[in-house]
């Protein structure tokens, strides 16, 4: 296991000690103790059906709106949630979908705007589509106008503190995870990205400088199979890629423009057998101070990682509650061996 899992998967009592899950963060999050303490409304979702503007007690849009200050969210069964309009999250929200199988599907799917310390575990997102501008219920219970939603499973805008971990994301209209307008201090760790064209996008737009500030951390994930490009895509920030798997890509596996800085660290790149594009990298425009360089990866199948730039810079500078050990790459397809939803049982360990 992986350090994030060897901190609560060896608990018998995960079901009734679910709070145990938010020291086990690292990387940019950090721990997410922000979201535990008594003063936590444990909320459980019994109503699969979904009301954008009126929702209604029991149902998974009550939890992430109505509720103030710190909510847990759990499930009561298993259930398909088919979204009516994007699912807006308040600051402090966890949502966990241990020991039972949760889908998320419809219109959207989850917006994380304008939010702080969010945590996102154990979901099968999938099958998002785009929505026209609409009005919503979001943060605080205040119905709020959204413009043009593309049909991403997870979107952050503004947000900060994020945690999203152990979730199986897959064929959406747009992308499976955007990381957008000064949104920073993300950790995106166990997922399953899947049967996808554009996977991960971290940075809004080529003039969007804000996110110069942005860093993110891309860890102990799982990408493919049928994945084409963007794992990660990254402009003006930082991210890095550690202890990852990649099962194949067309285009590239990562890449980046607006002078990032990406370190790739561990990771296991296996390329494509058909006579597709076996370079992991893509760069759009040379100019600028790039830092984009691979470290310890292992290659596989062809692959390469060409053109090098800022060697031996691009470091995390993680601080303590950030920090944990990355494991040479020969452990990346056991450490990923359960990347995505897990199959936990109620009685059992995970």
């Amino acid at each position: 296991m992986n350090v994030i899992d060897k901190c609560w998967r060896g608990n018998p009592f995960w079901q009734s000690q679910r709070q145990q899950l938010a020291k086990c963060s690292v990387g940019f999050a950090g721990k997410m103790i922000n979201n535990i303490g008594k003063d936590v409304v444990k909320y459980k979702v019994t109503d699969p059906s979904d009301d954008p503007l009126s929702p209604k007690p029991g149902t998974l849009r009550y939890g992430t709106t109505m509720i103030k200050g710190k909510v847990w969210i759990t499930f009561k069964n298993s259930m398909t949630i088919t979204l009516q309009r994007p699912l807006l999250l308040s600051s402090f929200t966890a949502i966990d979908g241990r020991g039972i199988n949760v889908h998320i599907t419809g219109v959207g799917c989850l917006l994380v705007y304008q939010v702080t310390d969010i945590i996102i575990h154990g979901l099968r997102i999938h099958h998002c589509k785009a929505q026209p501008p609409s009005t919503v219920m979001g943060p605080n219970a205040k119905v709020i106008p959204l413009g043009q939603m593309d049909g991403d499973a997870i979107r952050l805008v503004t947000a900060r503190k994020v945690w999203i971990d152990h979730n199986t994301l897959y064929e959406c209209q747009d992308g499976l995870l955007d990381v957008t307008r000064g949104s920073t201090n993300i950790t995106i760790s166990n997922n399953w990205f899947r049967n996808q064209d554009k996977v991960m996008l971290l940075g809004h737009d080529d003039g969007h400088l804000r996110d110069r500030n942005m860093k993110v951390t891309v860890i102990f994930n799982h990408f493919g199979p049928n994945c084409n490009q963007r794992m990660p895509r990254v402009r003006h920030g930082y991210a890095h890629v550690a202890n990852n798997f990649y099962q194949g890509w067309e285009q590239y596996a990562i890449g980046g423009s607006m002078s990032p800085s990406i370190k790739s660290e561990a990771n296991f790149f296996v390329a494509s057998n058909d006579v597709g594009n076996k370079e992991v990298t893509w760069r759009k425009g040379e100019k600028g101070l790039w830092k984009f360089y691979s470290v310890g990866d292992v290659f596989k199948n062809g692959a390469s990682f060409s053109k090098q730039t800022g060697v031996g810079g691009a470091k995390p500078n993680y601080n303590r509650e950030q920090d944990f050990k990355v494991v040479g790459a020969g452990s990346v397809k056991e450490l990923t061996s359960e990347s995505g939803v897990l199959r936990c049982s109620r009685s059992l360990t995970c």
